[in-house]
């Protein structure tokens, strides 16, 4: 993780939380794919709402964030424990049903992305599933309030996604979105399956 980027969500946990828009819609349909009360992983929870979700429908969550200051506010809106913990210290194998990471790792910088992916791929049980999203660019950078983005395009991450462990791809699709600092944006969601090892 960029320290400068996640010095900024320690500092502005609580005004992140604020800001912080509504579930996506897409989570219904990531739900509906993993098996009733499954187990999933959530990466850079934020503000928690979609922990929330899936609390209320019933899977066992583990949510986590890398900043302490952001868990501890999410922890407290939803009731939930939320642990403090970077990407690459996840080291879990063969575990969740599905791992969760709504505009997280679009903050790991570029040659560091792929050896995160390999670790979600072995945290997941086989045919696990797996939702990410990402700011489409051309070229890693920072925005206006100096958060780190690695601004993928679709081309650069299939091929990042390729060699870091077998996926199966099972979505892709783009959504409009404006940012934290109002800056509007091209989201890019990818939903890919474990595939064998």
């Amino acid at each position: 993780m960029d320290e400068d980027t996640l010095q900024f969500y320690r500092r502005y946990a609580e005004a992140y939380a604020g800001w912080a828009k509504a579930p996506s819609t897409r989570l219904t349909g990531f739900l509906s794919l993993l098996p009733p009360g499954g187990a999933i992983l959530e990466l850079g929870c934020g503000a928690g709402n979609h922990a929330a979700v899936m609390l209320a429908a019933g899977f066992a969550v583990r949510a986590t964030d890398g900043s302490p200051e952001m868990a501890a506010v999410a922890a407290r809106r939803i009731g939930h424990p939320v642990e403090a913990m970077l990407f690459d210290e996840l080291d879990d194998r063969n575990t969740y049903d599905g791992v969760w990471a709504s505009a997280c790792l679009l903050h790991v910088p570029r040659e560091e992305l792929a050896a995160i992916l390999t670790r979600v791929h072995r945290a997941l049980k086989p045919s696990g599933l797996f939702y990410a999203s990402y700011k489409i660019g051309h070229d890693d950078g920072r925005d206006s309030i100096g958060r780190y983005y690695n601004y993928p395009s679709q081309e650069w991450l299939q091929a990042t996604y390729a060699p870091s462990a077998a996926w199966t791809q099972v979505s892709s699709d783009t959504s409009e979105m404006k940012s934290f600092d109002e800056a509007p944006a091209t989201m890019l969601h990818v939903v890919v399956r474990k595939g064998p090892q």
